[in-house]
C-alpha cells in the first residue's frame, strides 16, 4: 500500500478549485503502472513522488493526465508540494523547495501559500490571421470581439486571447467542437475596485477527443502573467479568477519579484489514505 493524497489547488476552500490525486512513494512503479492509475482517478492530473535523479532538488515529481505524461504542470506543481510538505517533507533550504520534473528543476517559495516561477515561454508574439480565426471559430465570436491575441506557449501550447472584460469572457458559449485540436487562454478585465484583477478561461481539445475546459490552469495563468506584464497591461500584484462559469472560485496570485513572476494559490487537502498499486 503507497500513501495516496487528493487535494484541491488554487482555493483555500475544499471543492471549489482543481482537484489533483498524489501518491507519495512512487518509487519502484513502472510507467504503465502510473499511467494506467492516472486514467483511472480520471482527474486532469495524477502525480507520483519519486526518487530524485538531482541532487539539488527536494523531491521528484512524475506528473500523468489520463492519457500521457507531462513534462511541467502548474495546479500539479503546487498540489505536490503541498502534499510532500503536509507528509513530512523537508526542503535544503527554510521556504523555498526545489522540485525536479520533466523540465528540469523547478523553484517554489513558501510564505503565506506556495508559488513557483513561471518558467520561460518557448514561443511568444503575435498570432496570424489563419490562428486567430481557428480561435475565434471555438470561441464562437468575431475576430474584430479580440482585444490583443499571442502565443503564450510555455509548454502546452496556448494561445491567449483577450476580451473586453471579464462580463465578456464569463459570457463566452464556446464550440468545442469546431476545431480538431486546440489550447486556447481567454482573458478579460474586471472593473477597478474589484477584488480579481481578471477572469481567466482555459479551453482545450486535443485530436477527436471531446474539447473540455480546466477548472483553474497554473500554466495558462504564468504564461499570461508574462504577456499581459510585459506588455505593461497589468502591474504586479495582482489575482485572477478562473473556474466561476464551472461553479469553482479559483484564484492564482501573481507577483513579480526577485527576477522572477511567482504563480501561487492556496491549496487545500480532501482526502488522506492508501492505495494498492
Amino acid at each position: 500500500m503507497r500513501h495516496f493524497k487528493q487535494v484541491d489547488v488554487f482555493t483555500a476552500e475544499p471543492y471549489r478549485g482543481n482537484p489533483l490525486a498524489v501518491v507519495l512513494d512512487g518509487a519502484g512503479l513502472s510507467d504503465d503502472e502510473m499511467q494506467r492509475f492516472a486514467n483511472w482517478t480520471n482527474l486532469s492530473e495524477t502525480t507520483f513522488v519519486v526518487p530524485t535523479t538531482d541532487p539539488a532538488a527536494d523531491y521528484r515529481v512524475r506528473i500523468f493526465t489520463t492519457e500521457t505524461e507531462l513534462p511541467f504542470a502548474g495546479h500539479p506543481t503546487l498540489g505536490t508540494c503541498h502534499a510532500w510538505l503536509e507528509a513530512g517533507g523537508e526542503p535544503k533550504r527554510a521556504g523555498t523547495i526545489i522540485q525536479e520534473c520533466g523540465v528540469g528543476l523547478v523553484t517554489l517559495r513558501h510564505t503565506d501559500r506556495l508559488a513557483f516561477a513561471a518558467p520561460p515561454l518557448i514561443r511568444s508574439g503575435p498570432v496570424d490571421d489563419a490562428d486567430l480565426t481557428e480561435t475565434c471559430a471555438v470561441l464562437d465570436i468575431d475576430p474584430s470581439a479580440v482585444m490583443a491575441a499571442a502565443w503564450a506557449d510555455n509548454g502546452p501550447g496556448w494561445i491567449a486571447v483577450e476580451l473586453a472584460d471579464a462580463e465578456a469572457v464569463l459570457a463566452l458559449e464556446p464550440d468545442m467542437g469546431a476545431r480538431p485540436d486546440y489550447k486556447i487562454g481567454v482573458v478579460g478585465a474586471y472593473p477597478m475596485g474589484n477584488p480579481a484583477a481578471i477572469e481567466v478561461r482555459a479551453l482545450f481539445k486535443m485530436g477527436d477527443g471531446p474539447g473540455a475546459e480546466d477548472p483553474v490552469t497554473g500554466s495558462l495563468n504564468a504564461a499570461l502573467a508574462q504577456w499581459l506584464l510585459g506588455a505593461g497591461r497589468l502591474s504586479s500584484p495582482y489575482v485572477a479568477s478562473q473556474g466561476t462559469v464551472l461553479g469553482r472560485a479559483g484564484k492564482v496570485y501573481v507577483e513579480q519579484a526577485d527576477g522572477e513572476i511567482w504563480i501561487g494559490g492556496d491549496v487545500v487537502t480532501c482526502m488522506v489514505g492508501e492505495v494498492d498499486l
